[in-house]
């Protein structure tokens, strides 16, 4: 039995260490809850014209509606900025943008938008608890600040946010013997599937579906779910707005002159700049072969190879084939399995070539699902680095647009994830036990 902290709870004299380990775990997690909540109002307090990114998408809808092409930054009313989702989003998000509600009440909507994900996200094998919510909650708002950018651009990437958290409360249900109880867990499938549309670098993240605790066959009937879900939008887009999907494609390659595009020279905290960051400095600036070359190595060596290798540990003592194995080893170990797709996905998110300072908010959805399972140390050190640190960062002023502060504690807190989950898997699988 354990208590709400995840210490384990003893009888005897190591009772009072319980007690004390609760006791520093519990004003930790106060203390990051008081920064996260300083923050959010010390921002709301800048006289600033935030929501930069909620008027272009706005602007687009309004450009649709008047029969202009929203892909050319001319034709959007009060920004300089290029509109960069797929044509059928225009029609999609027209509600959202009707009367200028949401231009005018943006944050208000985002922040209840990114509490109701925290609400939704499930646990994986555990009861609901108020803490288990509280702690969700805390790092969904908290995260590698990732939700003060969205709250500060106004990005829709709280949209992917909420869908996501939807989509993995629907995926991360205890699985059934038969194939009747996977109706939800499709409709979170095609809903990942969905989301992963909004920006296309994210679909690798749809190949950890494969890990789920199931038979191979209904894992690949979820993936190909997923992958239409994924594919519906661009068709969609490609059939009902043939001349807007041409202008997609030469707004997002730059083949619009004087407007911005996605480049591998634009600012954002990935592994890619990062490669690019280096090669720049050693002087071999224009040798892009070398600069994907790197960023391979880096996203091999500090989020795929780890990830791999935990897995192979995991599952050696198995007989069969590699593929068999791991079937056989997922189903076996349920809540193990669940934890190490939700983990996956988060590592293939992180190795995104255009992870931007607002993508983190979703990065965070995926963390949240995990933390909660922590030992006390192991989820204090994620609380500290993932959601401290960053914050404090943001508050002395300092700004981490253009920099690897989000990308470094991102991978701190993955390493953290991944170590724990490799330290003891079994603890996962203990029924009716809080880690």
């Amino acid at each position: 039995m354990s208590d709400i902290t995840g210490t384990a709870r003893w009888s005897g004299p190591s009772a009072d260490i319980a007690g004390k380990g609760n006791v520093w775990l519990a004003c930790l997690i106060a203390l990051v809850s008081f920064l996260v909540f300083a923050n959010l109002a010390n921002d709301a307090a800048q006289d600033l014209r935030y929501g930069w990114d909620v008027r272009v998408n706005c602007a687009a809808v309004d450009a649709r509606v008047d029969g202009l092409d929203p892909y050319y930054v001319k034709n959007l009313k009060g920004t300089k900025f290029s509109y960069t989702y797929l044509p059928v989003t225009l029609d999609a998000f027209r509600p959202l943008c009707a009367g200028s509600f949401l231009v005018g009440h943006y944050r208000g909507v985002f922040l209840v938008i990114a509490a109701l994900s925290g609400l939704m996200l499930p646990g994986i094998g555990r009861t609901r608890s108020l803490r288990d919510v509280a702690l969700r909650g805390l790092y969904v708002l908290g995260g590698f600040v990732g939700f003060e950018w969205v709250l500060a651009s106004g990005n829709f990437a709280i949209l992917g946010g909420g869908l996501t958290a939807a989509a993995l409360a629907l995926l991360l249900r205890p699985a059934k013997s038969d194939d009747r109880h996977d109706v939800l867990r499709i409709a979170g499938a095609a809903l990942l599937g969905l989301v992963m549309s909004f920006k296309l670098v994210f679909c690798p993240v749809l190949a950890a579906l494969y890990l789920l605790p199931l038979s191979r066959r209904r894992k690949l009937v979820l993936m190909t779910v997923a992958g239409l879900g994924f594919v519906l939008p661009i068709l969609v887009s490609v059939v009902f707005y043939p001349s807007l999907f041409s202008s997609w494609l030469l707004a997002i390659t730059g083949g619009i002159p004087g407007q911005r595009s996605v480049q591998i020279e634009e600012a954002n905290p990935s592994l890619l700049l990062l490669a690019q960051t280096i090669v720049d400095r050693v002087g071999f600036a224009d040798s892009k072969p070398l600069v994907f070359a790197l960023y391979a190595l880096a996203a091999t060596a500090f989020v795929l190879a780890p990830l791999g290798w935990s897995l192979q540990r995991a599952i050696r003592n198995n007989e069969g084939s590699l593929p068999a194995r791991l079937d056989r080893w997922l189903i076996d170990h349920p809540r193990a399995a669940m934890r190490i797709m939700v983990l996956a996905m988060y590592g293939l998110y992180l190795c995104s070539p255009r992870l931007k300072e607002y993508a983190f908010f979703e990065l965070a959805v995926y963390g949240a699902v995990l933390i909660v399972d922590l030992p006390a140390a192991a989820l204090a050190a994620v609380l500290t680095i993932g959601v401290a640190v960053p914050t404090l960062v943001s508050i002395t002023g300092i700004t981490v647009e253009g920099g690897f502060v989000q990308v470094a504690v991102a991978l701190m807190c993955f390493w953290i994830l991944l170590l724990d989950f490799r330290a003891e898997p079994k603890r996962l699988e203990q029924k009716g036990a809080c880690p």
